[in-house]
């Protein structure tokens, strides 16, 4: 291992350190004051503080959080799997909960799409 192998791989280990602290310090911080949030958001609304007061800056955690990003698949599949104890629920109620997906999913679709026509329109307005 050279050294910028290593100095590389120090650096990861520390910004994965200080995002999974946050993580840890926000779900302590829930069990002490007995708040109804996750930890996990707690520990993002302790990192926003930290980037709003400049005590950290976004790029320092840079190459953790793009690890963690490009991994992101593998944090979701206990939470689909968390679905295998619903079984009688997603067999009575399934096609519901697929049916208010789709019209949620398609009515974002068309207010975003109205919105972008909406600004574009306005710019040109603006423009000429």
């Amino acid at each position: 291992m050279t050294f910028a192998n290593f100095k590389y791989l120090a650096r990861l280990l520390a910004e994965l350190g200080v995002l999974l602290g946050l993580y840890l310090l926000g779900g302590q911080l829930v069990a002490w004051f007995g708040w109804p949030i996750p930890g996990g958001v707690m520990g993002l609304a302790l990192l926003l503080v930290l980037f709003a007061l400049g005590w950290l800056q976004p790029a320092a955690l840079q190459r953790g959080a793009g690890m963690l990003m490009a991994e992101m698949l593998l944090f979701f599949i206990p939470a689909l799997m968390s679905l295998l104890d619903y079984g009688a629920l997603l067999r009575n109620d399934g096609w519901r909960i697929l049916l208010v997906i789709a019209v949620s999913t398609l009515l974002v679709m068309v207010v975003t799409a109205f919105t972008v026509e909406w600004v574009c329109r306005r710019s040109l307005r603006h423009e000429s």
